[in-house]
C-alpha cells in the first residue's frame, strides 16, 4: 500500500504511527513532491463513490486561494483529477491506497476496519 503524507501534518504523522504500530508495510510518499497519479486519484474516486470534492483538502490555504469551492461546481472530473495531480497540497491527506481499498483522512477505527481485514 502507498500512503501520501505531508511531513508537517500532525494527522499524517498519526497515520504513520498507526501503520508502524500495527507493523503494516507501506510505501511513504511526500505529497508535495510526488502527488498521487491520475490513475490513483481515479481509483480513490471510485472508493468515495464518485464524489470528487472528497478528494480535495477543502480546508487548505491553496484551495481557498484558488477559489475552488465555486470552480469545482463547473469543473469536469478529468480537470479536477489533473489539478489534484498537479498540486499535492490540494489533495486531502493522508491519502492511503491499497490493493482493493482506499482511505482519505485518518480515523484509527476506520483504518483498523479497512486495513486489518484487507
Amino acid at each position: 500500500m502507498i500512503i501520501y503524507v505531508y511531513g508537517k501534518c500532525s494527522t499524517c504523522q498519526n497515520a504513520l504511527k498507526f501503520l508502524k504500530a500495527k507493523e503494516i508495510s507501506f510505501i511513504q510518499r511526500e505529497i508535495t513532491e510526488t502527488p498521487p497519479t491520475i490513475s490513483e486519484l481515479g481509483t480513490m474516486l471510485r472508493y468515495v463513490e464518485g464524489d470528487v470534492k472528497k478528494l480535495f483538502n477543502s480546508s487548505g490555504l491553496l484551495y481557498r486561494e484558488m477559489q475552488l469551492t465555486e470552480k469545482l461546481k463547473t469543473m469536469s472530473e478529468k480537470e479536477a483529477l489533473k489539478l489534484l495531480n498537479s498540486h499535492g497540497m490540494l489533495v486531502k491527506r493522508p491519502f492511503l491506497i491499497g490493493d482493493d481499498f482506499g482511505i482519505i483522512g485518518f480515523n484509527a477505527a476506520k483504518w483498523s476496519e479497512k486495513i486489518l481485514k484487507a
